[in-house]
């Protein structure tokens, strides 16, 4: 008879246990390129270290002036692609509108960078937009200076995760990552985006962040 009491009770403390702190303690950050998670309160004395990336402008599909100042106060999800990619770039493009369908251009922000802009022009890439539906007030693709975008991928966003610390504008970047970054600058997530399950994934952080930020 003692059994049959403590079982529940047992099942029930084990289900509790296997609850992610996520859900309970919001998004952690990502400080480094390592991508390990940190759960930092607010109250912490590191809380004002915390990585944030750098400021950045470069051009839009539309030929206007886009960066970190516009973003202020909204998450957005940030990508590394290029139009002329024929293994990944498509399949991340795809996951990318899925969020795009998923939430209002006020509630998340979507930012691609070209890793080739010699090669995207404005012209190419409000081809590509427009070809692919991607809705300009919600999606930026994003042009200029390739030293200046590859030291932000890499320095700033992690994009290669550690194996990109160290290498220059000379070497290609190519990268499946998404990266989540809240309304501060502060990354706040990593997924694969050539993955449909790490969609779903996203899509719950970002509900996370909008709700607990």
């Amino acid at each position: 008879m003692k059994l049959k009491v403590l079982l529940p009770l047992i099942i029930s403390v084990g289900l509790t246990a296997c609850h992610s702190p996520k859900k309970t303690e919001g998004l952690p950050f990502f400080n480094s390129a390592s991508f390990s998670p940190e759960w930092i309160s607010s109250n912490d004395g590191a809380f004002g270290q915390i990585h944030t990336i750098a400021p950045f402008q470069f051009i839009d599909q539309n030929g206007v002036l886009f960066g970190s100042e516009q973003l202020k106060g909204t998450p957005y999800v940030a990508d590394f692609f290029f139009t002329l990619c024929p293994s990944i770039c498509p399949k991340m493009t795809s996951n990318l509108a899925e969020i795009q369908n998923s939430f209002e251009a006020s509630e998340v922000q979507l930012v691609s960078f070209s890793v080739m802009p010699w090669a995207d022009s404005v012209t190419v890439l409000r081809d590509y937009a427009e070809a692919r539906a991607i809705d300009d007030k919600q999606w930026h693709l994003l042009t200029g200076d390739t030293d200046a975008i590859y030291t932000l991928a890499r320095k700033s966003f992690f994009a290669e995760k550690e194996m990109g610390l160290n290498k220059n504008s000379n070497e290609f970047l190519h990268t499946e990552n998404f990266i989540l970054v809240d309304g501060s600058g502060r990354i706040r997530g990593v997924y694969n985006g050539t993955l449909s399950l790490e969609m779903k994934r996203l899509k719950e952080d970002l509900q996370i962040l909008l709700t607990s930020g």
